[in-house]
């Protein structure tokens, strides 16, 4: 079946299903409806299947097609550690709330059947798991226990709620206490636990590293690269060749600099600026030309696609190109001829675009920045380091110049500037946590962002308008329940937001995180602010991004790291030699949807994989320190108890349960801990004291005990 005839079939069968005439059928009755052979009904049900993935059509427990509102729909589980969970359905707003009693055994990530139940079909329906699809874990990461006759695995994955049952012979030895994968072998259901063998103990859970790893395994996370990626590598030359660079404009005359943190390896974007009279700028970003050594459907572009994203967890960096790359001949070293992807733009006093080229260039980098030096210029003047890089001051002062006013430029359009400090995590040699502190941004960092958004708004911008084949970068408008929530929450601090026509523009929300610059509540109505809009994505569509504010975006600026800039750097170098054919215009077109989905989810894999192993580092650091008090402040309130920020990043929870002196009830309205004969309360944002009393690795929890102000226990 060619793919003109699946987008033919699909669509007569999405008409025929959203008749209101059409009734539930099965297979078989579709067949005969439609005056299918039998040799054809495999056909027939590969299109059945395909709309039921995408989420188009439902069908039922006896396996009759449908309206998905009236036979099921297709979605994707998330567990929930107390058993419950929720059903995430394409194209659907909201997800389906599963109570734990009706979730027919589906894990954490298991691609579902379900349907609603309630009568309120909206974006707060509760339903029910009718019949699994397709199981998301054939393998589980955990900590093994022995019984006398039996042992049993409990999943790192607090979201995987069940343990898996080993039966004895199928736990190649494994003692109580080790890190274990096991391979799932049945998956339970109707009171029975799955059950499943051990393949593979990866050592004691006390051992140096074995923590790390476990998350690298629970997440599936790409260890080593395979032997053909390793030897496309190895061919590749270790500096740029006479005849790689011609062709190409020459910028090596111009002074240029990489700015990047101390430790950085992988250095992809470097800088030159100069200043032709007040009234003009030109800027220019210079990317590092990744496909001219990973070429389309090469191993290493496969691997690439295969990875996604690099990922930075706290003891070591898993990559998506092989180092022999990214830190050598992709990296912009100083001092190296290196291949770019520039992005050559000219601003007016306002940081306003009048004009850019994009061009294929070669550059050498004259200096090395550090975040820290370049701060200590242009916002210390620090002496003995503007000495130290006299010949580039200017430079530096003018780049801070033009920042200013791109950054004055995009704030008044609306843009949210969330200003979270990072968590910076010192291990020792044996990767145990010596300090947890704020990794702040400075002015630095901030003139990077800025010069790397203006560069990622440019070639979107006009790249929409070429209406060729893209990656967009994407941020829909949030959810105007959301906003509700949110805006009767900020309601109890004293601030407000507007809404127009149902809806609220990111001007608004820029606005409140400007009025609450400073305050005690900052962090957590920013985090409240953030949690209530949507997750950012790739897409093939031009659809905005709400946080910028900004009609186009796109991600440019790191193809040593990031597939969906590696793909679109493809893209702009093919248009500029000899443009786009029609034939790979349509090859576009059919790889460039997945492409934007796969690595979407590869984004968020790598965003939980990071946030896990931050939250095990913090938790064994505050296992040293327990018994200590520590002056922090409410940042989330639950029925059953508060979290607590400290000001090194580090949060953990008072139980309702230990909160000593009165009886407290949670008031979700309010977002308040109220104390029913005290009346004491505690809100989010309120400063409190309290003692350490208790870490527990494996949950990743830490908890704390509300003490008297300075009082010592």
């Amino acid at each position: 079946m060619t793919e003109e005839q699946l987008r033919q079939r699909k669509e007569m069968l999405l008409n025929l299903i959203n008749d209101n005439a059409y009734v539930p059928m099965k297979l078989k009755e579709l067949a005969v409806l439609l005056d299918v052979p039998r040799h054809q009904r495999e056909e027939l049900q590969e299109v059945l299947d395909q709309l039921v993935s995408e989420g188009k059509i439902g069908v039922s427990k006896k396996g009759k097609y449908g309206k998905p509102e009236l036979c099921g729909m297709s979605g994707i589980f998330s567990g929930h550690p107390r058993g419950f969970g929720f059903v995430s359905v394409p194209g659907r707003d909201g997800d389906i709330f599963i109570p734990a009693d009706k979730t027919q055994g589906a894990m954490h990530g298991d691609t579902v059947l379900a349907v609603i139940e309630t009568e309120d079909s909206g974006p707060r329906a509760e339903g029910a798991v009718i019949r699994i699809l397709k199981r998301a874990n054939e393998t589980v990461i955990g900590l093994y226990r022995r019984g006398k006759s039996f042992g049993f695995v409990v999943p790192d994955n607090q979201k995987l709620t069940q343990d898996i049952f080993i039966p004895a012979g199928r736990d190649m030895g494994a003692v109580t206490g080790h890190k274990v994968v096991v391979k799932i072998m049945d998956f339970g259901g109707n009171g029975r636990k799955p059950e499943g063998m051990i393949t593979e103990i990866l050592g004691h859970v006390n051992d140096p590293g074995i923590d790390i790893l476990s998350i690298i395994r629970a997440y599936g996370l790409p260890e080593e690269f395979p032997a053909e990626v390793m030897e496309q590598a190895a061919g590749i030359p270790d500096h740029v060749l006479p005849e790689e660079m011609e062709g190409r404009l020459d910028l090596r005359g111009l002074p240029t600099v990489t700015i990047d943190g101390e430790d950085a390896k992988d250095l992809d974007d470097a800088i030159t600026i100069s200043k032709e009279n007040d009234d003009h700028y030109t800027l220019g970003v210079h990317i590092a030309d990744v496909t001219h050594y990973v070429r389309e459907n090469t191993p290493l572009d496969k691997e690439a696609l295969r990875r996604g994203t690099s990922v930075y967890l706290v003891d070591r960096v898993i990559p998506m190109l092989p180092h022999r790359l990214s830190n050598g001949i992709c990296s912009l070293n100083e001092g190296e001829d290196r291949l770019a992807l520039s992005c050559i733009m000219e601003l007016d006093r306002h940081g306003g675009i009048l004009g850019h080229r994009i061009a294929e260039t070669v550059i050498r980098v004259n200096r090395r920045m550090t975040y820290t030096a370049v701060n200590a210029i242009v916002t210390d003047h620090n002496p003995e380091v503007m000495e130290a890089y006299s010949d580039l001051t200017d430079m530096f002062e003018l780049m801070k110049e033009l920042a200013d006013r791109i950054r004055d430029k995009r704030g008044r359009r609306g843009s949210i500037d969330f200003d979270f400090p990072e968590s910076k995590i010192i291990l020792d040699e044996k990767g145990r946590p010596l300090e947890v502190k704020p990794h702040e941004r400075n002015a630095a960092t901030r003139i990077i962002e800025d010069f790397m958004l203006m560069a990622n708004e440019t070639i979107a911008e006009d790249y929409f308008w070429q209406e060729l084949p893209f990656v967009y970068r994407t941020h829909d408008y949030p959810d105007p329940e959301k906003m509700k929530k949110l805006a009767a929450f900020i309601n109890n601090f004293g601030y407000s937001i507007r809404f127009q026509n149902g809806e609220v523009h990111p001007r608004q929300l820029q606005k409140l995180i400007a009025e609450i610059e400073g305050t005690p509540e900052e962090a957590l109505i920013s985090r409240m602010t953030l949690r209530s809009m949507k997750q950012a994505r790739y897409s093939t569509e031009c659809t905005g991004h709400f946080g910028l504010a900004a009609n186009y975006y796109t991600h440019f600026t790191s193809p040593i790291r990031r597939y969906p800039d590696l793909q679109i750097h493809r893209i702009i170098k093919e248009n500029l030699r000899n443009g786009i054919s029609p034939k790979r215009f349509a090859h576009y077109d059919r790889l460039l949807p997945e492409v934007a989905v796969q690595c979407s989810a590869l984004e968020r894999r790598a965003d939980e994989a990071e946030r896990e192993t931050e939250k095990m580092k913090k938790c064994e650091y505050m296992s040293r320190h327990i018994g200590e008090i520590y002056e922090g402040v409410v940042s989330g309130i639950t029925s059953w108890g508060m979290f607590v920020e400290l000001p090194n990043t580090v949060e953990g929870m008072v139980r309702v349960s230990d909160m000593e002196g009165d009886y407290y009830v949670f008031d979700e309205q309010n977002m308040e801990m109220v104390g029913e004969m005290t009346r004491t309360r505690y809100r989010l944002g309120q400063k409190v004291s309290v003692l350490v009393s208790g870490t527990d690795k494996l949950t990743r929890t830490i908890d704390f005990i509300l003490t008297p102000e300075g009082e010592e226990i």
